[in-house]
């Protein structure tokens, strides 16, 4: 028996109608950033080892695919790996996100930008994941990101940009959780965690949803966190749930702990509000983000039906100024493409000038490809298919392929005038 011949593990083959399904949307989402003036760029697929390998993409750097070094020979390989120097074998490897191509294109192009730059990516990443249920080896991502606007307006931007994504897409019920990582830190020194602490403490934090209140302080016990600290924090989570009120300072103030900074609250209060007009904005004082880059607000898209993200991002004032020398403000947002694509009811790719030319076995090529000229001047999709004995079935596939439209071709065809095109369907 022949071996199966399938994708790599963890990637995908897509048939033609998935595709032009994948690519609707694709449409729909490149004219909306564009409708609200962001400008889209292509970065390579690949950069080099030591600017994926320096510490902005945390856990991501892990699943990074490196790229071998030309002229290598099996005894390069045997000494690097005696040495355990495997990093000399790389000198490039497959972009794992966006964010760090971006920081590298901005700090190359800063000349030839605008001031304030709103750019959109949307490309396939790689990430040597464990491959399983809507997660992948490869996969879409969509990113806008502003570079040089250090205010709240920036953020303001994206989440309005974002949310009318989600509208065109018809995808109902989201909302957008926020949060300051600068808060999360004031939280942590409230409840006295030393600065050394935080980095540990906010990974176990980021699993609450996962694992709950009496989760996160079992972790935090057994990392052997400040004790004091632990029983505030515990001693936070058992108080009563605080009054509804409308978004804004006062219900963000009354999430947090006594001594937190009341700057950082109004700027996440004026982002919530201004953004209350698309996707409905919430205030989540225990939302993380993994990535360590983050440097102020984070945002993330949540569906009621899901227990997962579709889409998140933050501010990251500190990533391009490794690559450029000074710092230079930037926040992101990406929308989870792959989750988003299949949630979707997406209405079929069906044109109604999408026609098929139904031709007998004796019309001549010349003639075929004739008429299909015609045709696509006319502004016409046109596919050619030989007629079958089984005349219904062709045609039940093409309507499925997106085709709105038949007609016969016979000898006796000359031009496009003599066609009958028929409505599909």
């Amino acid at each position: 028996m022949a071996s199966p011949v399938t994708p790599p593990r963890g990637m995908r083959d897509f048939l033609p109608r998935d595709k032009a399904r994948r690519e609707h949307a694709l449409g729909i989402i490149r004219s909306v950033y564009s409708d609200f003036g962001f400008d889209e760029i292509e970065t390579p697929v690949v950069e080099d080892f030591a600017r994926l390998h320096s510490g902005l993409g945390g856990d991501n750097e892990k699943l990074a695919f490196n790229v071998l070094k030309r002229g290598l020979t099996p005894e390069d390989a045997v000494a690097a790996a005696e040495s355990g120097s495997l990093d000399s074998l790389a000198d490039l490897g497959l972009r794992f996100d966006l964010t760090v191509p971006l920081a590298r294109f901005y700090a190359t192009h800063r000349a030839e930008l605008p001031p304030v730059f709103r750019a959109v990516q949307i490309a396939p990443v790689w990430r040597a994941e464990r491959p399983q249920k809507g997660r992948y080896r490869q996969f879409m991502q969509c990113d806008i990101d502003i570079i040089g606007e250090a205010g709240p307006l920036a953020e303001i931007e994206l989440i309005s940009a974002t949310s009318a994504v989600l509208s065109a897409l018809g995808l109902t019920g989201c909302r957008v959780r926020i949060n300051d990582r600068r808060l999360l830190t004031g939280m942590l020194d409230a409840f006295g965690f030393v600065a050394d602490e935080h980095p540990g403490v906010l990974i176990t934090v980021d699993k609450l949803d996962k694992i709950g209140t009496a989760g996160v302080l079992a972790e935090l016990r057994d990392r052997n966190a400040t004790p004091d600290a632990v029983n505030r924090l515990e001693e936070f989570f058992a108080r009563p749930a605080p009054d509804d009120q409308p978004f804004g300072e006062a219900q963000i103030r009354s999430r947090l702990p006594l001594g937190v900074d009341d700057a950082v609250i109004a700027d996440l209060a004026m982002i919530g509000s201004a953004g209350q007009s698309g996707s409905p904005v919430t205030f989540d004082p225990f939302l993380v983000r993994g990535m360590g880059y983050y440097t102020g607000p984070i945002f993330e898209i949540e569906h009621p039906e899901l227990r997962y993200s579709l889409g998140g991002g933050g501010r990251y004032d500190g990533m391009i100024g490794r690559f450029l020398g000074q710092d230079v403000p930037a926040t992101g947002f990406s929308i989870g493409f792959e989750r988003i694509v299949d949630l979707l009811e997406l209405a079929e790719n069906t044109r109604t000038d999408s026609t098929v030319l139904v031709y007998d076995r004796d019309v001549e090529p010349s003639r075929l490809i004739a008429l299909k000229a015609e045709l696509v001047a006319a502004g016409r999709r046109v596919r050619l298919e030989k007629r079958a004995k089984n005349l219904k079935a062709l045609l039940d596939r093409v309507t499925g392929e997106g085709f709105g439209a038949f007609a016969f071709v016979t000898s006796a065809t000359a031009s496009a005038s003599d066609l009958d095109i028929k409505p599909l369907g």
